[in-house]
């Protein structure tokens, strides 16, 4: 039988701290200094381990509970989402902002679609699956490394790419093509109760 924990288990202790970090991430990440980049991607990173890491733990432990449930994905999907929004205003380009519009989206609509199927008594159908964690992974790393680098421009405003930019961007897309796979894929499985008709009582 699975044991009652308190919610301050070290698990949920690790996602709050996650969620503390984010103004700390926006300010760092703001400051002045030519290592400011470098070091609020570094927080981040920082941040992507304690993911993997209060998951663990609660399995581990034996500590998962309600609350965690809930505070674990809010996190992921706030310090993500923010992380973006500072992104698409420091690169300022259609290249940056689109596949942000793309992951921001999906995880709205995976959630809306993971909450109903919760109401249904069917969450097991869209829980969190292999290409979902490899998704996670990929665009984790994108915002890492775009996070590190703050872009030059030319004369004509467009940014100077170098190779690091590329391949960070190239992640960043990589990403959002696992972003939408995966979303198809959660979708698939909800299809029967979302194409269902209404029963006439």
């Amino acid at each position: 039988m699975q044991k009652n924990h308190p919610v301050l288990n070290l698990p949920n202790i690790l996602t709050l701290i996650r969620v503390v970090a984010i103004p700390v991430l926006v300010l760092v990440f703001y400051l002045p200094f030519k290592w400011s980049g470098v070091c609020a991607a570094a927080l981040f990173l920082a941040a992507g381990i304690t993911d993997w890491l209060d998951g663990y733990l609660a399995r581990k432990l034996n500590q998962t509970s309600p609350f965690g449930a809930f505070l674990d994905p809010v996190a992921d999907k706030l310090i993500v989402g923010v992380a973006l929004v500072m992104l698409v205003q420091v690169h300022a380009t259609a290249w940056l902002a689109v596949p942000a519009m793309v992951i921001v989206s999906r995880e709205i609509t995976v959630s809306a679609l993971r909450e109903w199927m919760a109401e249904l008594g069917q969450r097991a159908k869209v829980a969190v699956s292999q290409l979902g964690k490899i998704k996670t992974t990929t665009q984790m790393t994108a915002i890492t490394l775009l996070l590190a680098q703050k872009p030059d421009f030319d004369m004509a405003g467009d940014i100077v790419m170098t190779q690091w930019l590329w391949l960070s961007y190239g992640l960043l897309y990589l990403a959002t093509g696992l972003t939408l796979w995966s979303m198809m894929s959660y979708l698939r499985a909800a299809a029967p109760q979302l194409l269902k008709s209404q029963s006439k009582s």
